[in-house]
């Protein structure tokens, strides 16, 4: 028979591992490197891993990460096929594709920000808005999400003279993990598997450690590294082509890193599908913004330089963030189209520098553009000739329509 004090021993850890587990997030599904899904579930030190079944056939889970002080959670990872249609975990469903993938939400650079001088009121959802955007993407109902980069921006700790972000954890850790991305994150999490682009927020000098523990879509990674392998997922239509240049120089072209990167993207772009989007979170042709930039500064050296030459015919689109701004840029039918979502939740950046057609930008000119600076989200739907494109504000009023067909990019912003 126990002694009371193991029981009370035993009683006290049961009540903390449920109390632990009523503060993780739900499970949530994203595209694994290889083409297939991970069925993600966070767990506490001494829980087991979840039941995860797809289409009927029991899944096995492996686990990432060990319990430290950072992080006193580990990853469960179960993987299926793209193709799986009916996926429970411990009974529940979470999302699966369905058969035919008509409608994206794409979103960026949502974290709040805490760094030094540069404060944000993280408690005020006005002033940051990433719940906000999470909670009207969702009633979209879109089949895939598309976060181009920066989740983690909590840096350093709030002021005391700052009351907006008063209590905010800080640093490379789950609490600040939680706050910056699983919680706000949670309604759109809930509707559609997510494809995950690191940005430069998730380098190993930032929040990178959250990064490879919690979200990298390689698998048997967990160690953070500057540089991940490029991949492409086909999902429906769509031919996406992931690249990972979150440690890219924004306005020089470092030899190393331009030669590194360019044979990464020459293995990827090699068999290049018909109309394929590149993805990476620095915008590859864009103009600077920010009340730091240099007038003329363009957007990233590094991945012009090392992707310059090898430009396959059968790329339409790179598809970033970094900038927190939404911004369309066409170049006309011998150049890829380059759209900038950056504004669903960080500070946003002022348009420091005017945008209109005329601009060079890597040697080419810009054909057609539109900058907005609100707040908000881009929905994309699949039509006959291509794509459409709505941009939404926090208000969920539309901001612009866009056509996207080839390489031909025209957004037009509403009146209001």
């Amino acid at each position: 028979m126990l002694s009371p004090v193991s029981c009370l021993a035993i009683l006290t850890l049961l009540a903390a591992t449920t109390a632990r587990a009523a503060d993780l997030p739900g499970p949530w599904v994203e595209f694994a490197s290889d083409g297939g899904l991970d069925v993600r579930s966070v767990i506490a030190p001494g829980m087991a891993c979840p039941k995860v079944v797809a289409d009927d056939i029991a899944l096995t889970s492996s686990i990432r990460g060990k319990p430290d002080r950072d992080f006193p959670v580990q990853v469960c990872i179960a993987h299926t096929a793209e193709s799986a249609h009916d996926i429970t975990v411990d009974g529940l469903r979470v999302p699966a594709l369905p058969g035919d993938v008509k409608r994206v939400v794409v979103i960026g650079d949502t974290g709040c920000r805490l760094k030094g001088k540069f404060t944000q009121d993280c408690n005020d959802p006005t002033k940051w808005p990433f719940a906000i955007v999470t909670r009207l993407a969702a009633t979209r109902h879109p089949d895939v999400v598309m976060h181009v980069g920066d989740y983690h921006y909590r840096e350093s700790a709030c002021p005391d003279t700052q009351p907006g972000c008063a209590g905010s954890p800080y640093g490379d850790n789950w609490a600040v993990w939680q706050k910056d991305f699983f919680n706000p994150a949670a309604p759109l999490l809930a509707v559609a598997p997510w494809v995950l682009v690191r940005g430069n927020h998730e380098n190993c000098d930032r929040g990178g450690h959250g990064w490879f523990r919690l979200l990298d879509p390689h698998r048997d990674v967990d160690e953070c590294t500057k540089t991940t392998t490029p991949y492409a997922l086909r999902i429906g239509t769509l031919n996406l082509l992931l690249f990972d240049g979150s440690d890219a120089d924004d306005g020089t072209a470092d030899a190393t890193k331009v030669t590194v990167y360019h044979d990464q993207l020459q293995t990827l772009l090699a068999d290049t599908p018909a109309h394929a989007w590149l993805l990476t979170h620095r915008p590859i042709w864009a103009l600077a913004q920010g009340s730091e930039i240099k007038p003329g500064a363009t957007l990233n050296a590094t991945e012009q330089a090392a992707i310059r030459d090898i430009v396959p015919a059968g790329l339409d689109m790179v598809l970033s963030g970094h900038v927190h701004d939404f911004t369309s840029y066409d170049f006309g039918p011998s150049h890829p189209a380059q759209l900038v979502v950056g504004e669903g939740g960080d500070a946003n950046d002022a348009i420091t520098q005017p945008v209109y057609p005329g601009i060079a930008i890597d040697g080419m000119k810009i054909r057609r553009v539109l900058a907005i600076p609100d707040y908000g989200y881009v929905v994309l739907r699949r039509v006959n000739q291509g794509w459409t494109g709505t941009v939404y504000a926090t208000t969920d009023q539309v901001l612009a329509h866009c056509r996207l067909r080839g390489r031909d990019v025209a957004c037009r912003a509403t009146a209001h």
